[in-house]
């Protein structure tokens, strides 16, 4: 017999009924949380860690960018920021740069508190 994870059980629930924002705003935590991860490897000389980790930031900013829809001109901004931060991220990869994931991160948080404040107020 199956255990089941009463925590897995419940954030699937709220992934399952979130609204289009609110899974926006779950990956932009996502996002961070991914990149806090890859600056904490990347101290700790965890090399595969730290790539596993940008990878993954790189993926949700893929995501980002694939859903973007272009008939409005903010897209275009958004676009512009998510090939900024994967050129970054890259570069972070590359040389496992924390100072460079720290930025990273900055700027996430900082969408991340204008998409909420969006949220707010579209309430």
């Amino acid at each position: 017999m199956a255990m089941h994870n009463p925590y897995a059980q419940y954030a699937n629930s709220k992934i399952l009924t979130a609204s289009p924002a609110e899974l926006t705003l779950m990956l932009y935590e996502g996002a961070i949380k991914f990149g806090n991860i890859a600056i904490m490897a990347i101290e700790q000389n965890d090399v595969e860690k730290a790539h596993v980790n940008i990878v993954k930031v790189q993926r949700i900013i893929e995501e980002f960018q694939a859903t973007l829809d272009h008939k409005y001109e903010v897209a275009q901004h958004f676009d512009n920021i998510y090939n900024y931060l994967n050129r970054r991220l890259v570069e972070a990869n590359m040389s496992k740069d924390k100072e460079i994931m720290e930025e990273v991160v900055m700027h996430l948080r900082s969408v991340r508190d204008n998409w909420k404040e969006v949220m707010r107020k579209a309430r």
